[in-house]
């Protein structure tokens, strides 16, 4: 099995000359990418396809005119990158992956580079980057995995004014766990963050909720301020966006203990595939499904079981694993929010509504894998249905 590719992310704090350097690094990026994709828009009106090397050979024309003489100022290398990130844009798009893509914005889009192995030095522990002549001061609050070097370094600053470093690296020190005999069903939910069929409930810390206060009082603060580039308004938007970071940090870590827990725990876990997106056009509860941040539960709970070998099963979204018995099957008609508890009519089991959905989950799960359904339930498979909605055909008399 080959190493699993893993980025390592710091904090640093640049020196003036460095946080300038950086600074006129990321305008380059973002004017090389609007150029290119302007380019390659009007090529696409005339019916003809423009690729990343007819826009690398853009770039060079564009470095000997006089207007665009200063993207020779910084280093080649993250200009470079741009175009192959717009190729990948394009190769998405015309996949039908992704949209058409955007123009970058100067103040709402993310400001970073890339760097390729050509574009840093790495030794002994000090990282140095095209065009500088001193090292980044970085804050290593993990070690890197001994003896790795990072193939590609990606610098950036977010909206709060702090600068970080991620450098991708093969880690060796990543691979299969040994192999367990448990698994675990997971209904995601607003009271409770997780109910899992084994019976335990994790609260749901509500990060945006704690900061509510603060946060509103910055925001309007924030739009007191005249539009503009004034130091004023720009201190009051750096202030809202620390607390939108404190809010993001927080909530990123809860996730990542919980889902490093789940996974190291059990070797099979059962989700479902819920449409997120969709669900948050319910202005009623969109605050509060943002804030739990069930898509992000999902994506690190499915990269960190491939890393270690588990196996992530997405029960169809359609399935009634609120409304079905656990206990004998018995289908209820209806099952509104405020239910938390209720008594099944055929066998007369009381069930807690969430414990109830997550052992239906790990049991239409467990079907799914017999049937040899994916990990993301297909709404059109060859039968029609996804695995967990067949249904038992009838016998002809």
């Amino acid at each position: 099995m080959s190493p699993v590719k893993r980025a390592f992310k710091y904090r640093f704090h640049p020196t003036d000359a460095q946080a300038a350097e950086l600074s006129r690094t990321f305008g380059c990026v973002r004017k090389v990418y609007n150029l290119a994709l302007a380019a390659r828009t009007e090529a696409w009106t005339r019916q003809e396809r423009v690729n990343y090397n007819a826009t690398s050979a853009m770039l060079t024309a564009w470095k000997k005119t006089e207007e665009l003489a200063f993207l020779n100022d910084v280093s080649s290398v993250p200009l470079q990158q741009t175009l192959r990130h717009l190729q990948t844009a394009f190769t998405h798009f015309f996949a039908k992956r992704a949209k058409y893509p955007r123009f970058k914005s100067r103040k709402k889009s993310r400001r970073s580079a890339e760097y390729t192995t050509s574009g840093f030095r790495f030794r002994d522990g000090a990282l140095t980057l095209a065009k500088m002549t001193e090292p980044l001061d970085i804050v290593w609050s993990r070690p890197l995995p001994e003896g790795v070097q990072p193939s590609t370094v990606t610098v950036s600053q977010d909206a709060a004014g702090r600068w970080f470093v991620s450098m991708l690296c093969d880690d060796p020190t990543v691979g299969p766990l040994p192999a367990l005999d448990t698994a675990v069903g997971i209904d995601v939910g607003l009271d409770h963050l997780l109910t899992l069929s084994t019976g335990e409930k994790v609260a749901n810390p509500r990060h945006e909720r704690r900061d509510r206060v603060r946060l509103a009082k910055a925001q309007r603060e924030l739009s007191r301020k005249a539009r503009g580039d004034g130091a004023n308004r720009r201190k009051a938007r750096c202030k809202a966006a620390r607390i939108h970071a404190r809010i993001a940090d927080r909530r990123r870590d809860h996730l990542h203990k919980l889902t490093t827990r789940l996974v190291r725990e059990n070797q099979t876990l059962v989700i479902e595939d819920l449409t997120v997106r969709n669900m948050v056009k319910n202005h009623t509860l969109a605050r509060a499904i943002s804030d739990a941040s069930w898509s992000g539960f999902r994506s690190m709970l499915e990269y960190k079981a491939a890393w270690y070998g588990r196996e992530v099963i997405a029960v169809d979204r359609f399935f009634p694993s609120s409304r079905l018995c656990s206990a004998c099957g018995t289908l209820q008609e209806k099952m509104p929010l405020s239910v938390r508890t209720w008594t099944c009519e055929g066998c007369g089991t009381t069930h807690d509504r969430d414990v109830n959905a997550a052992n239906n989950l790990l049991a239409a799960g467990l079907a799914v894998t017999v049937c040899g359904a994916g990990v993301r339930p297909q709404r059109r498979t060859p039968g029609g249905q996804s695995a967990t909605k067949q249904k038992t055909p009838r016998r002809e008399p």
